[in-house]
């Protein structure tokens, strides 16, 4: 059981601070010095300030080295909010108030451009006085070995040290900042229940900043982490489980969500099967139908042309009218490449893996036809021949680069048409009802 608690036990119960209670007596305790590593004892008092909170003082001394610390710890937890004390100090008097700053408290004083940082000293009970004493003794600590080696600093760190000590004098105003993010801190206002108009509370919601220093983490901040799986959908690799289309073995679709620049986002998906080695992609638009269809024309001029990305959905057909052919909008499904290498799977597709390029569906005619598509294909690919290639997506998903944006590409048309009932009833649109019908 710990000392806090055993107070308590025994009904030692946190009392009003008083000079004249006889009763209010501390806890001593043995502890280990850690400047001459003997024992020495510790004091602790528990006890609370008026108006304020509960709080425990401890203080250290050892009868071998005569080494002494006193600090304050708050006895609640942190609060929901920070506080930040602002004092006029005008007075003699107001050097008397009653100030406890905790480690999380940071202290300044603007007219001196004086700060005392966070977390840079331990909590301490005292008063405006014994504040500024206590930064004047930090200041002096080193004083000696400062004149020695570079007597220009110590120098001007006596005249800061002598204005700080006139502070106390009180010969002019100066203003005194308590800002704490735990919300521990406190000064004392002696004309309670009466207002201070010296005085100013102001409590103020935390910072992500200031939870990370206090090392705590609030709800808000747990709450907003779903809105951030977008984010995380475009900065990493999802994978997930599923099956090879050619071996039914267990393998691994890894999906990205792409930003295409002066286009629109997509969901690029590549499957790799290491049983079979079987490899698989597609592309999915991000986006929804779009109210027009768009027709894309792109005249080829130069084999660079060859390297230009292409997207082309799963809706999308493809044309050559100089080879009067028309490639239909599910045939490759969605890809994400480049010219040549939508131009590389058609003749796959028209070519290398046509069912009627061997076996008994082979004709001499069909074969020798077939073969000049595709060294047509090839002459394409290699900038010999001067065509057309067209993108006809009635959904408006698909996108050719356009090598001079942001100005208009010379070579390159884009059209957008109103969709027929055809294309409407191809893509499922013409049954689809958007409005009203939750309604019976």
């Amino acid at each position: 059981m710990s000392v806090i608690e055993e107070e308590r036990v025994r009904g030692g119960v946190f009392k009003d601070i008083n000079a004249e209670d006889e009763d209010q007596q501390p806890t001593v305790i043995e502890s280990l010095c850690m400047n001459c590593y003997e024992n020495g004892s510790t004091r602790l008092l528990l006890t609370k300030i008026p108006f304020f909170k509960e709080i425990i003082i401890s203080s250290f001394s050892c009868p071998h080295c005569n080494w002494t610390n006193t600090e304050i710890q708050s006895a609640g937890r942190i609060q929901e909010q920070g506080v930040l004390y602002t004092l006029q100090v005008k007075s003699k008097g107001d050097m008397n108030r009653e100030i406890v700053k905790s480690d999380s408290a940071s202290a300044r004083i603007p007219q001196l451009d004086f700060e005392i940082p966070a977390f840079s000293q331990k909590g301490s009970l005292s008063t405006i006085e014994g504040l500024l004493d206590r930064a004047v003794a930090g200041l002096e600590q080193d004083q000696p070995i400062r004149k020695a080696t570079d007597p220009a600093v110590a120098e001007k760190i006596e005249e800061f040290i002598e204005r700080l000590k006139k502070l106390k004098d009180v010969e002019e105003e100066f203003t005194l900042i308590i800002d704490d993010p735990s919300g521990n801190s406190f000064i004392e206002n002696p004309f309670v229940p009466q207002k201070d108009t010296a005085l100013t509370v102001t409590h103020y919601k935390r910072t992500p900043e200031h939870n990370a220093a206090l090392g705590i983490e609030t709800e808000e901040e747990d709450e907003e982490k779903p809105s951030n799986d977008l984010d995380t959908m475009r900065n990493e690799v999802l994978v997930f489980n599923t099956n090879c289309p050619e071996c039914n073995a267990p393998a691994n679709t890894n999906m990205k969500l792409v930003q295409i620049p002066h286009f629109k986002e997509v969901i690029i998906m590549a499957t790799n099967c290491d049983s079979c080695g079987h490899r698989t992609n597609e592309v999915k638009s991000g986006g929804a139908t779009e109210e027009l269809g768009t027709k894309i024309t792109l005249h080829l001029t130069d084999p660079s042309d060859m390297s230009r990305d292409l997207l082309k959905s799963e809706t999308c057909g493809v044309l050559i009218p100089e080879l009067e052919f028309e490639l239909g909008m599910a045939a490759l499904g969605g890809k994400f490449t480049t010219l040549e290498g939508i131009l590389k799977d058609i003749k796959d597709l028209i070519v290398s893996k046509n069912p009627f390029m061997c076996g008994d569906s082979s004709t001499a005619d069909r074969a020798q036809k077939l073969e000049l598509f595709g060294r047509k294909i090839d002459e394409i690919i290699a900038g010999e021949m001067d065509v057309h290639i067209i993108l006809d997506d009635p959904a408006g998903n698909s996108y050719l680069q356009n090598v001079y944006a942001p100005d208009p590409d010379p070579e390159m048309k884009i059209e957008k048409y109103t969709r027929t009932f055809e294309q409407n009833e191809d893509l499922g649109l013409n049954d689809m009802k958007t409005e009203g019908y939750a309604e019976k």
